[in-house]
Protein backbone atom coordinates (compact mmCIF):
# COMPACT_ATOMS: atom_id res chain seq x y z
CA UNK A 1 0.00 0.00 0.00
CA UNK A 2 2.74 2.28 0.91
CA UNK A 3 4.82 1.93 -2.07
CA UNK A 4 1.39 1.92 -4.70
CA UNK A 5 0.40 5.85 -3.07
CA UNK A 6 4.09 6.63 -3.69
CA UNK A 7 3.84 5.43 -6.97
CA UNK A 8 0.62 7.55 -7.37
CA UNK A 9 2.11 10.38 -6.12
CA UNK A 10 4.69 10.45 -8.59
CA UNK A 11 3.03 9.26 -11.67
CA UNK A 12 0.09 11.96 -10.97
CA UNK A 13 2.84 14.64 -10.82
CA UNK A 14 4.13 13.03 -14.54
CA UNK A 15 0.97 13.09 -15.90
CA UNK A 16 0.87 17.30 -16.66
CA UNK A 17 4.55 18.58 -16.81
CA UNK A 18 6.48 21.38 -18.29
CA UNK A 19 7.88 18.24 -20.29
CA UNK A 20 5.27 16.53 -21.13
CA UNK A 21 2.44 14.03 -20.31
CA UNK A 22 2.62 10.01 -19.14
CA UNK A 23 -0.46 8.07 -18.73
CA UNK A 24 -0.82 4.74 -17.23
CA UNK A 25 -2.98 2.02 -18.89
CA UNK A 26 -4.26 -1.21 -17.73
CA UNK A 27 -3.57 -4.10 -20.50
CA UNK A 28 -5.64 -6.78 -21.50
CA UNK A 29 -4.04 -10.36 -22.41
CA UNK A 30 -0.92 -11.85 -21.24
CA UNK A 31 1.67 -9.70 -22.76
CA UNK A 32 2.17 -7.24 -20.02
CA UNK A 33 0.14 -5.59 -17.14
CA UNK A 34 0.58 -2.13 -16.88
CA UNK A 35 1.90 0.27 -19.75
CA UNK A 36 3.40 3.29 -19.79
CA UNK A 37 2.99 6.00 -22.06
CA UNK A 38 5.28 9.23 -22.04
CA UNK A 39 5.30 11.88 -24.54
CA UNK A 40 8.05 14.56 -23.80
CA UNK A 41 10.11 17.14 -25.96
CA UNK A 42 13.57 15.35 -26.13
CA UNK A 43 15.74 12.85 -25.18
CA UNK A 44 16.70 13.76 -22.01
CA UNK A 45 13.12 14.19 -21.04
CA UNK A 46 11.98 10.84 -22.03
CA UNK A 47 15.40 9.69 -20.25
CA UNK A 48 14.48 11.22 -17.50
CA UNK A 49 10.74 9.64 -17.20
CA UNK A 50 12.34 6.29 -17.95
CA UNK A 51 14.91 6.87 -14.34
CA UNK A 52 12.07 8.45 -12.60
CA UNK A 53 10.21 5.37 -13.18
CA UNK A 54 13.05 2.92 -12.86
CA UNK A 55 13.55 5.14 -9.21
CA UNK A 56 9.93 4.41 -7.89
CA UNK A 57 10.21 2.12 -4.51
CA UNK A 58 7.78 0.03 -6.50
CA UNK A 59 10.53 -0.52 -9.11
CA UNK A 60 11.85 -4.09 -7.93
CA UNK A 61 8.01 -5.63 -8.43
CA UNK A 62 8.11 -4.55 -12.05
CA UNK A 63 9.50 -6.86 -14.58
CA UNK A 64 9.91 -5.06 -18.27
CA UNK A 65 8.63 -6.86 -21.23
CA UNK A 66 8.90 -4.40 -23.68
CA UNK A 67 9.30 -0.73 -24.90
CA UNK A 68 8.93 1.46 -27.87
CA UNK A 69 11.28 4.51 -28.60
CA UNK A 70 9.95 7.18 -31.46
CA UNK A 71 9.15 10.88 -32.34
CA UNK A 72 5.42 12.48 -33.75
CA UNK A 73 5.69 12.28 -37.00
CA UNK A 74 3.37 14.30 -39.29
CA UNK A 75 2.29 12.95 -43.10
CA UNK A 76 3.32 16.05 -45.16
CA UNK A 77 3.51 13.22 -48.33
CA UNK A 78 0.54 15.29 -50.26
CA UNK A 79 1.99 19.06 -48.54
CA UNK A 80 5.42 17.69 -50.44
CA UNK A 81 3.66 17.42 -53.56
CA UNK A 82 1.71 20.67 -53.85
CA UNK A 83 4.94 22.36 -53.07
CA UNK A 84 7.09 20.33 -55.90
CA UNK A 85 3.72 21.43 -58.53
CA UNK A 86 4.28 24.67 -57.54
CA UNK A 87 7.93 24.92 -57.76
CA UNK A 88 7.32 23.42 -60.95
CA UNK A 89 4.96 26.32 -62.13
CA UNK A 90 7.26 28.97 -61.61
CA UNK A 91 9.87 27.35 -64.06
CA UNK A 92 12.02 25.71 -61.64
CA UNK A 93 13.73 22.05 -61.77
CA UNK A 94 14.09 19.56 -59.24
CA UNK A 95 17.38 19.44 -58.22
CA UNK A 96 18.78 22.71 -59.07
CA UNK A 97 20.26 25.21 -56.32
CA UNK A 98 16.98 27.41 -56.75
CA UNK A 99 14.54 24.97 -56.09
CA UNK A 100 16.41 23.70 -53.40
CA UNK A 101 16.00 27.00 -51.54
CA UNK A 102 12.43 27.37 -52.35
CA UNK A 103 11.50 24.49 -51.55
CA UNK A 104 12.93 24.75 -48.04
CA UNK A 105 11.40 28.10 -47.28
CA UNK A 106 8.19 26.69 -48.58
CA UNK A 107 8.47 23.47 -45.67
CA UNK A 108 9.74 25.98 -43.27
CA UNK A 109 6.27 27.78 -43.18
CA UNK A 110 4.62 24.38 -43.48
CA UNK A 111 6.54 23.48 -40.27
CA UNK A 112 5.62 26.83 -38.41
CA UNK A 113 1.77 26.06 -39.64
CA UNK A 114 1.82 22.62 -37.87
CA UNK A 115 4.09 22.58 -35.24
CA UNK A 116 1.37 22.72 -32.36
CA UNK A 117 -0.02 18.91 -33.65
CA UNK A 118 4.11 17.87 -32.60
CA UNK A 119 3.71 18.78 -29.33
CA UNK A 120 0.90 16.69 -28.10
CA UNK A 121 -0.98 15.40 -24.38
CA UNK A 122 -1.95 11.91 -24.36
CA UNK A 123 -5.38 12.11 -25.28
CA UNK A 124 -7.82 11.91 -22.63
CA UNK A 125 -9.85 8.48 -23.81
CA UNK A 126 -10.22 5.67 -21.81
CA UNK A 127 -9.61 2.56 -24.31
CA UNK A 128 -5.62 2.45 -25.80
CA UNK A 129 -4.30 0.89 -28.77
CA UNK A 130 -0.72 0.90 -29.65
CA UNK A 131 1.04 -1.61 -32.84
CA UNK A 132 4.52 -1.13 -34.59
CA UNK A 133 4.82 -1.81 -38.26
CA UNK A 134 7.04 -1.29 -40.79
CA UNK A 135 6.37 -0.39 -45.06
CA UNK A 136 7.38 -3.75 -46.79
CA UNK A 137 11.51 -3.98 -48.39
CA UNK A 138 10.69 -7.64 -50.32
CA UNK A 139 12.49 -8.20 -53.83
CA UNK A 140 9.07 -7.68 -55.81
CA UNK A 141 7.31 -5.26 -53.52
CA UNK A 142 9.38 -2.29 -52.17
CA UNK A 143 8.10 0.50 -50.82
CA UNK A 144 11.35 2.43 -50.62
CA UNK A 145 11.48 1.71 -54.52
CA UNK A 146 8.24 3.05 -55.10
CA UNK A 147 8.80 6.79 -57.14
CA UNK A 148 7.55 10.00 -54.13
CA UNK A 149 4.65 10.66 -56.25
CA UNK A 150 3.08 6.93 -56.53
CA UNK A 151 3.87 6.63 -52.52
CA UNK A 152 2.08 9.94 -52.42
CA UNK A 153 -0.79 8.68 -53.89
CA UNK A 154 -1.37 5.87 -51.55
CA UNK A 155 -0.45 7.30 -48.24
CA UNK A 156 -3.33 10.04 -49.40
CA UNK A 157 -5.87 6.89 -50.04
CA UNK A 158 -4.33 5.37 -46.86
CA UNK A 159 -5.12 8.82 -44.75
CA UNK A 160 -8.63 9.07 -46.61
CA UNK A 161 -10.03 5.81 -44.49
CA UNK A 162 -8.65 7.74 -41.22
CA UNK A 163 -10.88 10.97 -41.70
CA UNK A 164 -13.81 8.99 -41.99
CA UNK A 165 -13.26 8.32 -38.11
CA UNK A 166 -12.64 11.80 -37.07
CA UNK A 167 -14.18 12.50 -33.88
CA UNK A 168 -14.12 8.74 -32.81
CA UNK A 169 -10.25 7.91 -32.47
CA UNK A 170 -7.29 9.98 -32.07
CA UNK A 171 -4.40 8.82 -34.06
CA UNK A 172 -1.02 9.65 -33.28
CA UNK A 173 1.59 8.43 -36.11
CA UNK A 174 5.56 8.32 -34.67
CA UNK A 175 8.75 7.32 -36.80
CA UNK A 176 11.21 5.01 -35.23
CA UNK A 177 13.93 4.58 -37.59
CA UNK A 178 17.10 4.68 -36.10
CA UNK A 179 15.52 4.45 -32.82
CA UNK A 180 13.94 1.22 -32.55
CA UNK A 181 13.21 -2.31 -33.81
CA UNK A 182 10.31 -1.07 -36.14
CA UNK A 183 9.69 2.01 -38.18
CA UNK A 184 6.94 2.88 -37.14
CA UNK A 185 4.23 3.04 -33.91
CA UNK A 186 0.71 3.67 -33.71
CA UNK A 187 -0.94 5.07 -30.72
CA UNK A 188 -4.67 4.84 -30.65
CA UNK A 189 -7.09 6.42 -28.56
CA UNK A 190 -11.26 5.94 -28.28
CA UNK A 191 -14.02 5.90 -26.46
CA UNK A 192 -15.42 2.61 -27.64
CA UNK A 193 -12.69 0.14 -28.21
CA UNK A 194 -14.65 -1.76 -31.25
CA UNK A 195 -13.62 1.76 -33.43
CA UNK A 196 -10.37 0.08 -33.51
CA UNK A 197 -10.95 -3.14 -34.87
CA UNK A 198 -12.98 -1.07 -37.42
CA UNK A 199 -10.84 1.65 -38.68
CA UNK A 200 -7.73 -1.12 -38.52
CA UNK A 201 -9.85 -3.77 -40.69
CA UNK A 202 -11.17 -0.89 -43.21
CA UNK A 203 -7.43 0.33 -43.51
CA UNK A 204 -5.89 -3.28 -44.32
CA UNK A 205 -7.73 -3.25 -47.79
CA UNK A 206 -6.10 -0.62 -48.92
CA UNK A 207 -3.23 -0.60 -51.75
CA UNK A 208 -0.33 0.89 -48.82
CA UNK A 209 -1.61 -1.82 -46.69
CA UNK A 210 -2.28 -4.62 -48.77
CA UNK A 211 0.98 -4.84 -50.81
CA UNK A 212 3.53 -2.51 -48.01
CA UNK A 213 2.02 -3.27 -44.78
CA UNK A 214 3.79 -5.25 -41.96
CA UNK A 215 2.27 -5.39 -38.53
CA UNK A 216 4.30 -6.16 -35.13
CA UNK A 217 2.09 -6.76 -31.75
CA UNK A 218 -0.64 -5.34 -30.40
CA UNK A 219 -1.07 -4.22 -27.46
CA UNK A 220 -4.51 -2.76 -25.59
CA UNK A 221 -5.90 -1.82 -22.49
CA UNK A 222 -7.32 0.68 -20.74
CA UNK A 223 -5.99 4.17 -19.69
CA UNK A 224 -6.37 5.17 -16.29
CA UNK A 225 -5.68 7.88 -13.33
CA UNK A 226 -2.27 7.60 -11.98
CA UNK A 227 -4.53 8.16 -8.52
CA UNK A 228 -6.07 5.10 -9.21
CA UNK A 229 -2.53 2.71 -8.87
CA UNK A 230 -3.41 1.71 -5.49
CA UNK A 231 -6.52 0.33 -6.55
CA UNK A 232 -5.53 -1.86 -9.53
CA UNK A 233 -2.48 -3.04 -7.16
CA UNK A 234 -5.18 -4.56 -5.00
CA UNK A 235 -6.69 -5.91 -7.67
CA UNK A 236 -9.74 -3.62 -9.13
CA UNK A 237 -10.32 -2.11 -12.10
CA UNK A 238 -8.90 1.10 -12.01
CA UNK A 239 -10.69 4.47 -13.34
CA UNK A 240 -10.48 6.98 -15.67
CA UNK A 241 -10.94 10.34 -14.78
CA UNK A 242 -10.22 12.93 -17.46
CA UNK A 243 -7.39 15.68 -16.44
CA UNK A 244 -8.65 18.83 -16.11
CA UNK A 245 -7.08 21.50 -18.67
CA UNK A 246 -4.77 23.95 -17.98
CA UNK A 247 -5.76 27.01 -16.94
CA UNK A 248 -6.40 29.75 -19.39
CA UNK A 249 -3.44 32.38 -19.70
CA UNK A 250 -4.23 36.19 -19.18
CA UNK A 251 -5.05 37.92 -22.56
CA UNK A 252 -5.50 34.55 -24.33
CA UNK A 253 -9.11 33.07 -25.38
Amino acid sequence: ERLGAEAAEALTAMQRGAEGTTAPVTMLGHKGDLLLIHFRKGFESLQQAQVDVARLGLAPFLEPSTSFVSVVELGMYEMTGRIHQRLAEQGLKTGTEEFEKAFDAEMAEQEKRVASRLWLDVPARRYVCFYPMNKHRGEVKNWYAEPFDERGRMMLEHGKIGRHYAGQVNQIISGAIGFDDWEWGVDLFADDPVVFKKLIYEMRFDEASVWYGEFGPFYTGLQFSPSELPKYLAGEVPAFHAPKPPPTRPGRP
